[in-house]
């Protein structure tokens, strides 16, 4: 699967935990049982999901973080070495290879962070699946939802957007991806297994105190333009556009996700 680098997730951590919804995770800890739990991540990157609710447990809890990048799991495992009330373990796992090697015997709940919109229809069939016939609640954070804002506008943003979501359902190592749909599709999924469903906006606020993250957040934009093969001159005269804006401060940018909680309709 499409791989990220450390650099890039620990410029993107501060905008995600700002950006959680809190009610959807309030929503997920409430279907928690009262003891000692264990919960399974997966493609848990650099352990965002940890960061996220690092302290909001009343009860001890072993997280066990699954990725395809060991690179990633040491720098996890590293961060959260000395975590008090938490303790985390790593295990290399590819779920492009199938969902057959998840422990969700072993585990209390499910959790993932901006991994959903990466994966295809059919993986989201299989993960839910599996996830129902466990009777798991399941928390998925900040899945792109395919809405994006800047202030101020140029008039190639709507364009260089569109083909941005185009993009985002190429293939990212499952297979084409669901994009833009992920979350609504996903949220549905469960609801038709019986599961009840919160959902919620969790959507980035950008500006002039995150100029590094634009900058790299908007070279993404620019290459999937050059990429797809829009006009040349009217994708460097954006960029140029882009650039001076953020530099001086100028440039806000919204960029929508959805949070859903997915849970038994029975409380445990």
């Amino acid at each position: 699967m499409s791989g990220f680098s450390s650099e890039w997730l620990a410029l993107r951590e501060p905008l995600d935990l700002a950006a959680r919804n809190a009610e959807v995770e309030e929503a997920f800890l409430a279907q928690l049982p009262e003891r000692p739990l264990r919960i399974l991540d997966l493609a848990s990157g650099a352990g965002s999901t940890v960061a996220a609710l690092h302290g909001k447990f009343r009860q001890p809890v072993t997280w066990l973080l699954t990725d395809h990048d060991p690179a990633l799991l040491e720098v996890a495992a590293s961060r959260w070495s000395k975590a008090t009330g938490e303790r985390v373990e790593t295990r290399q796992l590819d779920l492009s290879g199938g969902l057959k090697d998840l422990p969700l015997a072993d585990v209390d709940a499910v959790t993932t962070s901006a991994f959903l919109d990466l994966v295809p229809n059919d993986f989201l069939l299989r993960l839910t699946d599996r996830i129902v016939r466990a009777g798991k609640p399941f928390l998925a954070s900040l899945t792109y939802d395919g809405r994006t804002g800047f202030e101020p506008s140029h008039t190639f943003d709507a364009t260089l957007g569109a083909a941005l979501n185009a993009h985002q359902k190429s293939d990212k190592g499952f297979g084409p991806a669901l994009g833009p749909d992920a979350a609504e599709r996903a949220a549905g999924l469960f609801e038709a297994l019986g599961y009840n469903v919160a959902r919620g906006s969790s959507d980035w606020q950008v500006g002039s105190s995150s100029p590094e993250f634009l900058l790299e957040f908007l070279q993404g934009w620019r290459r999937v333009g050059q990429e797809l093969g829009l006009e040349e001159n009217a994708l460097d005269a954006w960029w140029r556009d882009r650039q001076r804006k953020i530099r001086s401060g100028e440039l806000h940018v919204e960029v929508g996700h959805i949070d859903f909680a997915a849970f038994p309709s029975s409380a445990p």
